[in-house]
């Protein structure tokens, strides 16, 4: 089957997933999992931020540095392993790559994971695989799964009761290549509307997403909510909704109205930030996410997610001129993730809010898919010498062992836990850490069971598969 076959099959599969969880009731909350009661451990964090590689960002050339060898014409491929030289950290016993050096003045303050892996999903692998680490679950499924910041809003429910509990921040839904799919994770699922997230893909426009029309007056705009309410409830594609879903729309709504009156609507206008603050952060719209995200959290956010976008091809989707476009991504990423890690510090902030920075999985220069799979040339012209710069980077997918970076939330400071191979290929050899137990990892530290269990369509679904997550203690202070 070639690649728009599989492609198509994997739309109609996702489509009927969504239907059913359309139609499905309310999901209800069940007790106990395999025969014994759901306990929420205690929160050491009260929100979550989720700063999102989207694209497969390269460890080797991020925060596993492996040996590193320059640009010439005509060095074999396989000799280079990692294109960027490894610079210190404040953490003695951490290195990281060259071009992340404000990142690595705020080592001290993280957890650095370097034995992360995956499962290699086949073909469509970054629709599958982002869809599998934010939902934690390989599609397709029967129905629609929650996003794993719905969890966070559906469990925890708001820290503050006018602020939505899930925001994204920074990822169009149209426009792009495989927004269909993008649509599919970038959800609440079965959980309904109301847990589902606020999407904000302009930081500098999310100011206008929770003000009413300029000149209106009051009364004008409840009528006019009334009236939307009215037009929705007539609406043909009402038919094809469950009552549970229904009403479900409707609370979204009642929430979104709540917040255009309320003060912390200025936490989304970014403009109002200090010139000296909003420079630190004005390296682009990922920057300026990060700024936003930080002002959100100050004020009552619980789960925010800021990406770099997902494009295909684009930012870190390396499949051609990766070194070139990590010197890029790098000057976007560093100043505005150190600087979000230092005002949340400086703030008070930091100890109970858990920063996470992720992505769907590695890359390599040599081997694509799970370890001693055969390369796959997706958009690569395949070469044994190095003729060009284009070709010099890291191009192709990795699932053996990837970075994640952890501050606050819990976890310890200046911690660095796993190990990935000193030689080809760069698998996790000590303390892997899979996406199953990562999420047990993230739910854990917000106060979460990861065996957390709801009844949709008459089975249990689980926080984490099957309820079997095993959080990473190894992490936490």
């Amino acid at each position: 089957m070639d690649h728009p076959q599989i492609r198509r099959q994997f739309l109609q599969q996702l489509a009927a997933a969504s239907t059913a969880t359309m139609m499905a009731g309310a999901p209800r909350a069940l007790s106990a999992a395999e025969g014994e009661a759901v306990e929420h451990p205690a929160a050491k964090a009260d929100s979550c931020i989720l700063l999102w590689m989207g694209g497969g960002m390269a460890a080797p050339d991020t925060f596993d540095p492996k040996k590193y060898v320059p640009f010439k014409v005509g060095t074999p491929v396989a000799d280079v392993e990692s294109t960027f030289p490894s610079i210190d950290t404040n953490v003695d016993n951490i290195k990281i790559s060259k071009g992340l050096e404000n990142i690595a003045q705020v080592m001290d303050r993280a957890t650095l994971i370097r034995s992360h892996y995956q499962p290699d999903l086949g073909s469509i692998l970054h629709s599958r695989h982002q869809y599998h680490w934010h939902t934690g679950y390989v599609p397709p499924q029967t129905v629609a799964c929650p996003h794993i910041g719905a969890w966070m809003a559906k469990v925890l429910g708001p820290l503050n009761p006018v602020m939505p509990a899930f925001i994204n921040i920074g990822q169009r839904l149209e426009g792009v290549g495989e927004q269909e799919e993008l649509k599919a994770f970038t959800t609440a699922g079965f959980f309904g509307s109301e847990f589902g997230p606020m999407n904000l893909p302009y930081p500098e426009q999310a100011a206008q997403s929770v003000r009413p029309p300029e000149g209106m007056k009051s009364e004008r705009f409840a009528n006019r909510d009334k009236l939307f309410r009215k037009l929705i409830d007539q609406s043909p594609q009402r038919d094809f909704l469950g009552d549970f879903q229904r009403e479900s729309q409707l609370r979204s709504m009642d929430n979104a109205y709540r917040l255009l009156s309320a003060k912390e609507r200025e936490a989304f206008d970014i403009s109002l930030e200090p010139k000296e603050s909003y420079d630190k952060y004005n390296t682009s719209r990922f920057g300026r996410g990060c700024l936003l995200a930080r002002r959100l959290v100050e004020n009552g956010a619980r789960f925010v997610e800021v990406t770099t976008e997902y494009v295909p091809f684009l930012h870190w989707d390396t499949h051609a001129n990766g070194f070139t476009t990590l010197e890029r991504m790098k000057k976007e990423v560093d100043l505005p993730i150190a600087q979000l890690v230092r005002d949340l510090e400086s703030r008070g902030l930091l100890d109970r809010t858990l920063v996470i920075l992720a992505s769907e999985f590695s890359r390599d220069m040599i081997i694509e898919g799970k370890p001693g799979s055969n390369a796959r040339d997706q958009a690569t012209e395949k070469v044994e010498v190095f003729k060009e710069l284009k070709h010099y980077g890291q191009h192709r997918h990795f699932t053996g062992g990837s970075s994640v970076v952890m501050w606050g939330g819990g976890v310890k400071k200046g911690h660095l836990h796993g190990k990935t191979a000193e030689q080809r290929p760069f698998v996790g050899i000590e303390d892997p850490v899979s996406v199953t137990d990562l999420h047990a990892t993230i739910f854990t530290a917000m106060g979460i069971s990861p065996k957390t269990v709801f009844e949709i369509e008459r089975r249990p679904f689980y926080a984490t598969t099957d309820g079997k997550g095993k959080a990473v203690n190894k992490i936490f202070a």
